[in-house]
């Protein structure tokens, strides 16, 4: 019998203007323990999503990315026991299915002791999540820029100061991916095109060079925030509320429901206003936390 472990962290998308580009690694943390034990499938789930994750039984994404890609590698156990620990909660925007399919891939290609390189990881994720946003910083670790170029991820990490740290405001309302995709516009204005690449240029620059002071211009959006406002109340507010208490920038967390505010210093207090603010003003109810900007990704435990 062996046994494997690895752990994979949150991520958010976007950082505002770089759509389906930008991913950046978050302190919080999900684990899939995988070993070829027993007959049959046996899953364990503890912490966010538990009886939603253990329903689905084979259709659980890190069960499927991990039984596929076993079968890739020529190794078909005659039992498998899955073990996550999840504490990235689910359909918020923190890049839960990326962290899913990404851990069982990688604990599967340890199992069958095979190495894959960070393109071959990418690879065989991008199926599972559509676009790279979240599997890159996930994998990487730090901010990330991601593309799909003649069917390849091409990916690169973004310096970002090492005092810079992220406010998530996660509320009790989940929002699929999907459902927040159905109201983009098939066609945008080209100068809402052009003002988004004026605004990503101004974001890598100040993180690149700490200038701080380009972040919250750099964060501006106009492809898929103010159209993704409407399933969200009280989301231009809440991001309003956190600039005005000391943010440096804030954001929709990739495509939500959860708020993103890039602080350095007193983020808790910034945090406690931009939480009360929607529980108080819109009836959202939420958790706030602060964490750190992963710089390892995933991290291979045993």
């Amino acid at each position: 019998m062996r046994r494997v472990r690895v752990r994979v962290p949150a991520s958010t998308a976007n950082l505002g203007p770089g759509f389906d580009t930008l991913g950046m690694a978050l302190s919080l943390y999900n684990e899939v323990e995988l070993s070829d034990e027993a007959e049959g499938l046996q899953l364990q789930v503890e912490g966010e999503g538990k009886a939603e994750l253990e329903q689905a039984g084979e259709r659980n994404l890190a069960v499927r990315a991990a039984q596929e890609t076993l079968r890739d590698l020529g190794l078909q156990p005659s039992g498998l026991r899955v073990r996550q620990i999840n504490r990235i909660p689910l359909g918020r925007g923190l890049g839960s299915s990326a962290a899913a399919c990404l851990a069982g891939i990688a604990a599967a290609s340890r199992l069958a002791r095979v190495e894959l390189s960070t393109d071959e990881l990418l690879a065989r994720a991008l199926p599972f999540e559509g676009h790279p946003d979240n599997v890159t910083p996930a994998l990487m670790g730090g901010l990330t820029a991601s593309a799909i170029i003649a069917g390849r991820v091409v990916a690169a990490r973004v310096p970002v100061p090492a005092h810079l740290k992220a406010v998530v405001v996660i509320p009790d309302l989940k929002l699929a991916t999907k459902r927040a995709r159905e109201v983009l516009p098939k066609q945008v204005p080209f100068a809402d095109a052009v003002f988004n690449l004026t605004r990503l240029a101004l974001l890598l620059t100040g993180l690149a060079t700490d200038r701080l002071e380009l972040l919250a211009p750099g964060t501006e959006d106009r492809l898929h925030q103010p159209y993704r406002a409407a399933l969200l109340p009280g989301m231009e507010v809440v991001l309003g509320e956190g600039r005005q208490a000391g943010a440096l920038a804030t954001c929709l967390s990739g495509a939500g429901s959860s708020l993103l505010a890039l602080v350095s210093g007193n983020g808790e207090e910034i945090g406690r206003r931009m939480g009360e603010r929607w529980r108080n003003e819109f009836g959202i109810e939420n958790r706030v936390r602060l964490l750190e900007i992963d710089r390892q990704g995933l991290v291979y435990l045993e």
